[in-house]
C-alpha cells in the first residue's frame, strides 16, 4: 500500500450541491478544476519568484501552457476539512491549502458557504527570494452553462476593505431543477483576508500581465455583460500579493471564496433562505464573519483533523483513515442547510449523478453513520422533512417515501410512481431505513421523544415490514440500478433489523407490552430468514434463487443498535464467502455483476468486528482509490474487475465510510457530545 492517497478527484471547495470545486487530477497545475459534475469551474493560481513566472494551479489557457513552467508538485495531503499541496520552484517550497471548515458540531461555521486558499511560501536554498502570488476565480462557477451571461463589480465591506463579487446577469433564483445542473443565480465573492490589490477581469490579458510584470491593472475591466467562456478569455476576479521572502522568513497569505445563493431551496412551495442568513445577514456579513475567524478556525480545523485522524487509523488502519478524509467534506457538501420559517431546522440532500431527488430516503440511510457519529442534530433535520411530507395528506401510502422532490425544489416525491401510484417505488426499502435512522437517533438522543409526533407513521411502518418484510414481493431495494427483485435476502434482513430497531424504540418510549410483541414477531423472521437464505457456506441473493450471493451489508445494525436478533455465525459465514470472491478493487455486490458499492462493502467489512477481516476487503478499496482511471469525486458504485466507474459521483452515501466508529461506543460517545 502507498504513504499517500492517489485520490480519484481531490475537494477543493466544498459546502453544497451548487458551490464545489474540484481537481481531477494528479497535480493541480495539470488541468482546469471543475464543478464535481465535471463542467469547467477553474481556479488558477500562478507565482513569479525573481521575475520568472510558474503556474501551480489550472490550466490557465493552451496560449500559455506551453510557454509558462509548471512548479513542481511534490506532495497532497488530504485531511477531513483540508487539501494542502507542496510545490517546489527555484530554490521556493509553495504551501497550498485549500480549507473548507465543515465542522458539524458547529452548525453557525459549517453553514457558512465560504473557503479559504492559503498560500504559504518559504525559502528552501538559504536565499532572499522576491516572489509575487497570483490567484482568480473564473465567472464559471456562477452560471449553468458558458452561453450565460456574466455581470461583475466590487463592494465595499469596512474602510479598508473591498470585494470583488460576480454573478450572472438574469438571476434565475431556484428555476432551473435536476441534476446535471450548476448555480445561476447569487453571486460569488473573493476577498483577501490581507489587504492587497485585486481587479475583475479578462483571464488572459491578467494572466499575461501578471507574468510580465508581476502586477495586475489598476482598474476594472467594464465592458459588461459578458458571456463565461464562449468567446475566450473568460471573466475573472483576480488578486496578486508581493511577498519578500528570506532565509528566516516565510510569508503567508489568505483569499476567501464565498457565494451567497440568496435562497437555496423552495420546501412545500416556500422559498427558503440558506441557514446562515436566517437572521437577516447578507454577504458583506459573510465576509466580515470569515475574515474575523479565520485564524481560530484555521487551528480549530487543524486540531480537529489530527485528532479524527488518529482515531480513524487506530479504528481502522492507515487506509481507512485516507479513505474517511477523502469522504469527510463530499458527504456533508451534497446538502444544504436551511432553516424553515417557523426556524425548523432542515438539511436537504441532493442525489448527485443519479436523478437528483431530494432528501432520498435511501441516501440518507447509508450516509446516517456520518451523522450518528458527528452530528445527530443534522440527522434529525433530515429525517424531519420527510416524517412530515409523509405524516401529510399529501402522501398517499401505507409504506415511507422516496424522496420529497428534485434538487433544489422539494414540493413532493418526484421518484417512480411518487404520489399517485405504487409505480418503482421501495416499499420495504423506506419502511426499513426510515425505522432504524428514527431509532438510532433517538438512541443517541437518550429519549424518544423525537419520534412521538411521528407515532401513527412509525407503527404504520412496522405493521408494513410485519405484513411483507420477510419474504418481499417483487420491488426495488437502494441498489434500484439493479432492477426489481422478489424474495430478496438483504432487503428481508433490513426489513428484520427495522423491526428491531421499532421495538427497542418502543421499549424506550414506555411500550414495554408493544416492544416485547414486536421483538419476538422479528426473532421468529429472523430464525426463519437464516433457514430460508441458507446455501451451506454463504446465505443466497434471493430465497428462491440457488447458487446465488449478496452482501449482508443491513446485517451491522444488529450489533451497534444491540438488537441481537441473529446469531454471531451468520456474519462469519458471510465474511469468510466475501473474502473467497472479492475481485482485484473489491468484492462485488453481489453475484448478478462484477460492480460494487464502497457504501456498502465497508459495512460489509465491519459485520465480524474482526480487524482482518475489514483490512482484507478494505485494501482492495484502497488499491481502487489509487489506480481507478475514473477521475471523478469519490464515486460509489465501479466496477471491481477494471476499477472504471459505473455511474453516480459526488454523492453523500460516502459517509457511510464512517460506520466502523459506530462500532467503538466510547469513541461514538466522545465525537456525538462535541
Amino acid at each position: 500500500m502507498t504513504d499517500r492517497l492517489r485520490p480519484p478527484a481531490v475537494p477543493l471547495i466544498t459546502h453544497d450541491p451548487y458551490f464545489s470545486v474540484w481537481s481531477a487530477t494528479d497535480h493541480l497545475n495539470g488541468a482546469d478544476t471543475v464543478h464535481w459534475t465535471g463542467k469547467p469551474h477553474p481556479l488558477c493560481g500562478m507565482i513569479r519568484i525573481d521575475g520568472t513566472g510558474y503556474i501551480f494551479m489550472g490550466g490557465i489557457g493552451h496560449l500559455l501552457d506551453a510557454e509558462v513552467a509548471k512548479m513542481e508538485q511534490t506532495d497532497l495531503r488530504i485531511t477531513p476539512t483540508r487539501s494542502i499541496y507542496t510545490f517546489a520552484a527555484a530554490g521556493v517550497e509553495l504551501v497550498v491549502t485549500f480549507l473548507s471548515p465543515l465542522l458539524p458540531h458547529d452548525l453557525e461555521v459549517m453553514a457558512r458557504p465560504l473557503s479559504y486558499i492559503d498560500v504559504y511560501v518559504r525559502s528552501v536554498d538559504r536565499q532572499a527570494h522576491d516572489v509575487a502570488l497570483y490567484l482568480d476565480v473564473s465567472s464559471h462557477l456562477v452560471v449553468n452553462t458558458i452561453e450565460q451571461l456574466v455581470v461583475w463589480g466590487r463592494h465595499r465591506i469596512s474602510d479598508t476593505r473591498e470585494a470583488l463579487w460576480m454573478g450572472s446577469q438574469e438571476q434565475n433564483v431556484l428555476e432551473k431543477i435536476g441534476d446535471d445542473i450548476r448555480i445561476d443565480w447569487g453571486y460569488l465573492y473573493t476577498m483577501p483576508i490581507q489587504t492587497t490589490s485585486g481587479v475583475n477581469g479578462l483571464s488572459l490579458p491578467l494572466r499575461m500581465g501578471f507574468l510580465a510584470t508581476g502586477s495586475l491593472p489598476a482598474h476594472d475591466y467594464t465592458e459588461m455583460p459578458r458571456d463565461a467562456g464562449t468567446r475566450p478569455p473568460a471573466p475573472v476576479s483576480a488578486w496578486v500579493f508581493d511577498l519578500k521572502i528570506t532565509p528566516d522568513k516565510a510569508e503567508s497569505r489568505q483569499l476567501m471564496v464565498a457565494y451567497d445563493d440568496l435562497f437555496s431551496v423552495e420546501y412545500m412551495f416556500r422559498r427558503l433562505r440558506p441557514y446562515w442568513r436566517r437572521n437577516k445577514a447578507d454577504a458583506s456579513d459573510l465576509l466580515r464573519w470569515g475574515l474575523a475567524d479565520y485564524e481560530q478556525l484555521s487551528q480549530a480545523c487543524e486540531q480537529f483533523d489530527n485528532e479524527l485522524m488518529a482515531d480513524l487509523e487506530a479504528t481502522g488502519g492507515a487506509e481507512y483513515a485516507q479513505l474517511a478524509a477523502l469522504s469527510f467534506r463530499q458527504c456533508i457538501a451534497a446538502h444544504k442547510l436551511v432553516a424553515d420559517l417557523d426556524g425548523t431546522l432542515l438539511f436537504l440532500s441532493k442525489e448527485n449523478f443519479s436523478n437528483g431527488c431530494m432528501a432520498t430516503v435511501d441516501i440518507s440511510y447509508p450516509s446516517s453513520p456520518f451523522f450518528l457519529l458527528f452530528s445527530p442534530t443534522l440527522l434529525e433535520a433530515m429525517l424531519t422533512p420527510v416524517l412530515d411530507y409523509a405524516a401529510s395528506p399529501r402522501w398517499p401510502h401505507r409504506y415511507a417515501p422516496h424522496d420529497i422532490g428534485r434538487y433544489p425544489k422539494a414540493n413532493g416525491q418526484v421518484y417512480g410512481g411518487g404520489e399517485e401510484s405504487d409505480f418503482r417505488q421501495m416499499p420495504v426499502e423506506e419502511c426499513g431505513n426510515m425505522l432504524l435512522m428514527v431509532s438510532a437517533l433517538c438512541q443517541v438522543q437518550g429519549s424518544a421523544d423525537y419520534a412521538k409526533p411521528y407515532w401513527p407513521l412509525l407503527s404504520q411502518w412496522a405493521d408494513y415490514l410485519l405484513e411483507s418484510g420477510l419474504d418481499p414481493a417483487n420491488q426495488l431495494c437502494t441498489d434500484d440500478f439493479a432492477g426489481h427483485l422478489a424474495h430478496n435476502v438483504n432487503l428481508s434482513l433490513k426489513a428484520i433489523e427495522g423491526l428491531g430497531a421499532y421495538a427497542e424504540l418502543c421499549r424506550k418510549d414506555g411500550q414495554t407490552e408493544e416492544a416485547d410483541r414486536v421483538r419476538a414477531l422479528a426473532q421468529q423472521m429472523a430464525e426463519q430468514w437464516q433457514q430460508m437464505a441458507f446455501e451451506g457456506d454463504h446465505y443466497r441473493l434471493a430465497f428462491d434463487q440457488e447458487g446465488t450471493w449478496s452482501q449482508k451489508y443491513n446485517l451491522v445494525w444488529d450489533v451497534i443498535l444491540n438488537l441481537n436478533l441473529f446469531p454471531k455465525s451468520v456474519a462469519e459465514t458471510e465474511l469468510a464467502y466475501y473474502r473467497q470472491n472479492q475481485a482485484l478493487y473489491g468484492l462485488p455486490l453481489d453475484s448478478r455483476s462484477t460492480y460494487t458499492k464502497l457504501d456498502w462493502i465497508v459495512w460489509s467489512a465491519c459485520l465480524t468486528q474482526s480487524a482482518d477481516d475489514f483490512k482484507a476487503l478494505i485494501d482492495p478499496v484502497y488499491r481502487w482509490l489509487n489506480e481507478t482511471p475514473s477521475r471523478v469525486p469519490l464515486n460509489d458504485w465501479y466496477f471491481t474487475d477494471t476499477g472504471k466507474q459505473r455511474s453516480f459521483q459526488a454523492r453523500s452515501v460516502v459517509g457511510g465510510v464512517f460506520i466502523r466508529m459506530l462500532y467503538d461506543h466510547s469513541l461514538w460517545n466522545k465525537w456525538r457530545h462535541r
